[in-house]
């Protein structure tokens, strides 16, 4: 089936008030949830079947409306727990399906409710399946996504909108959703029955720089015997080292990381150099390539959903990982004295680093999970066994 586009208009079906409008004119129309009103960003697609929420909750998707290819989404609710943040960067939703009533015994709102709640668009009745084969057939276009409760769009100022924004190539988001101040956190990681702790007899002190940290990273470094401390992704090394951590966390983040190297490399390059222990992933990773000497790139489609499969070079172990990006590390850029230590096994794109002879390594893809498999947990441990050596014990 051809997909629709500019010179051939996709007529309006009847009953529809919502649309996604892309810059080359072409239409998807739907219905409206959520909050009504309209939003620009990038059109990406999510392969994930279950965690919704704290997708729609990552920072890392700033700038970007999320097109989730399972039709079945919001079917089990919302609940104030499941949030990787505080306000969603996230641009709009777009589902198959509308979400039946909450069936969850952790359901506390509906997803409608819930993104009027957020004042987030979301529009459903779409062909998923039809919009992810333009995106993986083009790459990942700009798009407006419109809810007007009587119907009313005026698309040709939609799509002017989609046309004129710039994208996410050469665009620093870290700094929207950073956190503004530093601040302690010491929740530990979810269970059964009890829900989150807290972390009352730490062994290690983390310094973690928030390029727009998911709330997991922090907590699963809680659940491991760390204090954690939260920086702004604008801090400086003083402000970082002044807290005399055992161990730095780089965390994920939207954007382009050459973007918001301009103010990140400098910094990360003298870390490197004090031999602190660095544990970087997704948009921490890129940046720690950037300041190694290497280079990113934007992807044609990107890398998200909960099952993607990457082999741990060191240990020959295949994982099943979450991810969500839209740049990625040069391998050919790699200077000497950086190894791959984890690969894709879609695309053998990077997914994994480690400098010689530093306490240094970063991964690509998203261990804490939240959506997804659990598969790289063990990165964590691996953070704090290089953290105890550099302290001259074993844990």
């Amino acid at each position: 089936m051809e997909t629709p586009n500019a010179a051939h208009p996709t007529p309006r079906p009847p009953d529809c008030n919502a649309a996604l409008v892309l810059a080359d004119g072409t239409i998807f129309w739907g219905r409206g949830i959520g909050a009504t009103g309209h939003a620009v960003g990038e059109v990406c697609f999510n392969t994930s079947m279950t965690g919704y929420q704290e997708i729609l909750t990552d920072p890392s998707y700033a700038g970007q409306i999320i097109t989730f290819t399972f039709p079945h989404i919001g079917n089990v609710g919302t609940n104030r727990e499941d949030v990787e943040t505080t306000t969603p960067a996230a641009r709009g939703m777009i589902v198959r399906n509308l979400p039946t009533g909450p069936a969850n015994y952790r359901a506390e709102q509906s997803l409608d409710t819930w993104l009027k709640s957020q004042n987030m668009v979301g529009l459903y009745g779409v062909d998923t399946r039809r919009l992810t084969r333009l995106i993986r057939d083009r790459g990942a276009p700009n798009g407006v996504i419109a809810y007007a409760l009587d119907g009313r769009l005026d698309i040709a100022a939609l799509q002017a909108e989609a046309a004129a924004w710039p994208g996410l190539e050469g665009m620093d988001l870290a700094k929207e959703v950073s956190c503004r101040q530093t601040y302690e956190w010491d929740e530990t990681a979810w269970q059964h029955g009890t829900g989150y702790g807290r972390q009352d007899a730490p062994q290690f002190h983390v310094v973690a720089v928030d390029y727009g940290a998911k709330y997991n990273i922090l907590r699963l470094l809680a659940e491991h015997g760390c204090r954690v401390t939260v920086v702004p992704a604008t801090a400086t090394t003083d402000d970082i080292l002044r807290h005399n951590p055992d161990g730095i966390f780089l965390s994920n983040g939207p954007g382009d990381p050459a973007a918001t190297g301009e103010y990140a490399v400098p910094v990360l390059r003298e870390l490197i150099e004090r031999e602190v222990p660095m544990f970087g992933i997704c948009l921490g990773h890129q940046l720690t390539a950037l300041a190694l000497g290497a280079r990113t790139y934007k992807m044609d489609k990107g890398h998200r959903g909960a099952n993607q499969p990457v082999r741990d070079d060191f240990t020959g172990k295949v994982e099943i990982t979450s991810q969500n990006h839209g740049f990625v590390v040069d391998l050919d850029s790699l200077p000497a004295g950086v190894d791959q230590t984890h690969i894709s096994l879609f695309d053998r794109s990077s997914e994994g680093l480690q400098v010689k002879g530093k306490p240094v390594f970063t991964v690509q893809h998203h261990p804490e999970a939240s959506p997804g498999p659990q598969d790289s947990f063990y990165l964590f441990q691996r953070f704090i066994d290089q953290m105890a050596a550099a302290k001259g014990g074993a844990r």
